[in-house]
């Protein structure tokens, strides 16, 4: 999988620059995810909590969880606890807004932390969830072991992640609106010139399909699964930890 960063011309790592990527564009984040995915995402942060429905997980891990839509999302599965972390500061204190004004505070704490270093102990959670996240770890294998490790055996991982449409015509009218049409709103709205230019070269860098299901397996997940949704502009990935 081949690097790919925020600021090219930036000597910090990818950790660092996505970090300040996500606070520059927090206060507009939930308004141009929604616009620019025509409201899909909320579909598809759906179809990913529907795989964990028959788990009923009690305490559950948000990984880049950012202003905690997926979070807020996963209520419906009636756990004890759900947790979200992220390591930008800026998109937690949306997401703290969010869920203090739906009353959920008792139920969905969000903390700042690093991805690729849980601060967790080992086999602490029932299942764990990632949504448009993992393309965004410096160091993926890495990540995804950090999931696996604070996963209790049997636990279930599902990541939501954009992909590529495989046939024609969704996969030409696909490309044409992620690397031209897209960037061009993000930068209007957000004021970030590098963003929503990021955005379409990390996804077309990350290893989607059977290349995922495989780096989950290398972490040491079991039994991949890739569900498809809307022709393949986004997937749904499970593991679970043997």
């Amino acid at each position: 999988m081949a690097t790919v960063v925020p600021d090219k011309a930036s000597k910090e790592k990818k950790k660092q620059q996505v970090e300040q990527m996500f606070d520059n564009i927090s206060p507009y984040y939930d308004f141009l995810n929604h616009l620019l995915s025509f409201g899909i995402d909320i579909i598809w942060r759906n179809k990913a909590i529907a795989h964990l429905k028959q788990d009923q997980p009690q305490i559950l891990l948000d990984v880049a969880t950012g202003t905690a839509d997926f979070a807020i999302q996963a209520m419906k599965l009636k756990p004890r606890k759900i947790i979200g972390v992220d390591i930008s500061a800026g998109m937690l204190e949306k997401g703290i807004i969010k869920i203090r004004k739906k009353g959920l505070q008792d139920r969905i704490n969000l903390q700042q932390a690093d991805s690729e270093d849980l601060p967790f102990a080992d086999g602490h959670f029932d299942a764990a969830m990632v949504a448009f996240g993992v393309r965004n770890f410096e160091n993926l294998d890495k990540g995804l072991s950090e999931i696996h490790r604070v996963l209790k055996p049997g636990g279930k991982l599902a990541v939501l992640e954009f992909s590529q449409p495989p046939k024609f015509p969704v996969r030409q009218l696909y490309k044409l609106y992620f690397m031209h049409v897209l960037p061009a709103v993000g930068r209007l709205v957000s004021k970030n010139s590098r963003a929503y230019d990021y955005l379409p070269e990390s996804v077309y860098a990350f290893p989607s399909g059977k290349d995922f299901e495989n780096r989950l397996e290398l972490a040491g997940f079991v039994s991949p699964r890739t569900q498809r949704l809307t022709f393949g502009i986004a997937s749904v990935y499970t593991g679970i930890k043997k």
